[in-house]
């Protein structure tokens, strides 16, 4: 089956039968605040950016909020969380489920806060330092998650800037293959918009100034969103013996490091492409097989042109393409989780999320989506491409029950 897939051997095929399923997600975006009201809005073409002025001290920015004003981590993980348990029809306590979630700001808005009070006073006191920085440290989100579930197994917190969400997903798989569990919530959450994040991606010259356009000809730079999306994930006999339906399997994962800058990724997609091939590989597919590929798309000039290069040469005209960060924004490390719950739905609805923005694609030898529609979907591609060239690939397919 060429470069990409193999013929699978008895112990292959009994390790492919064994992947996990997801049968729960909980996800809160710009577009609504459940997985469902985002999903109608996103098939409408809507879009959550607006332009808004959360610091008087910063010019105003086109920003995907979940509200008025800018959220915070505990409020989007505890929601998320209570979602997917909910939606896979657990409760809880659950001692024996791992947990792997993880964020690439995690709490900065609370160090924010911190260093603010601290600078201010006169002289620079931190009599309460550590009790207010130890909860904003990296690994408090998935800590609190466990608590939250009362999970008494394995925890683990990934941090890979845009990649975060797509390395928790593959994680947890690998817990649940390793047999340290039968089940496990997995998924990013972000709340980026703060000062010193706004400020250092304006002097990057990465903002968009009036929205989130990818892979168009006027494409400008990204939107910050906040955002989260969290799943259960089980093995399909755990799932089949608590008589529950699966959104879809996770056939595999891909990986891979640009090792050329600290922010940049290259400008060619060699890296990226690496990714794709060790997904596919591990899935045990070819590009044919692919319906559709939900693109990392944040509408920067070089991150576009670099995946659509790579759509390009691996992939027939024939795979639907669509992102979905022209209506959610960028939530950073929450984007490859929401990026897998939009395409989870597709999966199940057989329809595909429309390319919001995009009006003059750059690239018109891909067969871009800009308006949904319905499509016979069988295994689909995530990509996302992090800051620092960190690439994730997981392939999704149809529930094998």
């Amino acid at each position: 089956m060429g470069e990409f897939a193999t013929v699978l051997s008895a112990q292959q095929y009994q390790k492919s039968i064994n992947r996990p399923v997801i049968t729960g997600i909980g996800a809160v975006s710009s577009l609504g605040e459940d997985l469902r009201s985002s999903w109608r809005r996103l098939l409408a073409g809507k879009t959550g950016v607006t332009c808004q002025q959360p610091f008087a001290d910063l010019p105003p920015f086109p920003l995907a909020l979940l509200g008025n004003r800018p959220t915070n981590v505990p409020t989007l993980l505890e929601k998320t969380v209570r979602a997917a348990i909910a939606d896979a029809q657990l409760s809880v306590p659950l001692p024996d489920c791992a947990v792997v979630i993880g964020s690439s700001r995690s709490q900065q808005s609370r160090l924010e806060e911190l260093a603010h009070r601290y600078y201010q006073s006169s002289p620079p006191v931190a009599t309460d330092f550590l009790d207010n920085w130890l909860p904003a440290f990296p690994a408090e989100t998935s800590m609190a998650a466990a608590r939250q579930i009362g999970s008494q197994t394995a925890v683990r917190s990934p941090m890979a800037a845009c990649a975060t969400g797509l390395w928790a997903i593959a994680q947890a798989c690998e817990l649940i293959a390793t047999g340290t569990c039968e089940q496990a919530i997995a998924g990013a959450v972000e709340a980026p918009i703060t000062p010193l994040t706004l400020a250092g991606f304006r002097r990057m010259g990465a903002l968009a100034t009036t929205g989130c356009y990818p892979f168009d000809r006027h494409r400008e730079g990204f939107v910050l969103a906040e955002a989260g999306a969290v799943f259960v994930l089980e093995t399909p006999a755990r799932a089949q013996k608590r008589q529950v339906p699966a959104y879809a399997q996770v056939l595999g994962t891909g990986f891979s490091a640009d090792a050329y800058h600290i922010s940049a990724p290259t400008s060619t997609p060699e890296s990226a492409i690496l990714a794709v091939k060790q997904c596919l590989a591990a899935s045990h597919l070819n590009p044919e097989d692919i319906d559709y590929i939900h693109a990392h798309g944040t509408g920067t000039s070089i991150g576009d042109a670099r995946e659509a290069t790579l759509i390009q040469n691996l992939f027939p005209e024939t795979v639907l393409v669509s992102a979905t960060k022209g209506a959610t924004g960028h939530p950073l490390g929450a984007s490859g989780a929401v990026g897998a719950a939009f395409s989870l739905l597709a999966l199940q609805q057989q329809t595909v999320p429309p390319c919001v923005g995009l009006q003059q694609p750059e690239f018109p030898q891909i067969h871009w989506v800009q308006k949904s529609q319905p499509a016979p979907l069988n295994q689909v591609l995530n990509f996302s491409f992090g800051f620092g060239g960190q690439n994730a690939v997981v392939a999704l397919g149809k529930s094998p029950f």
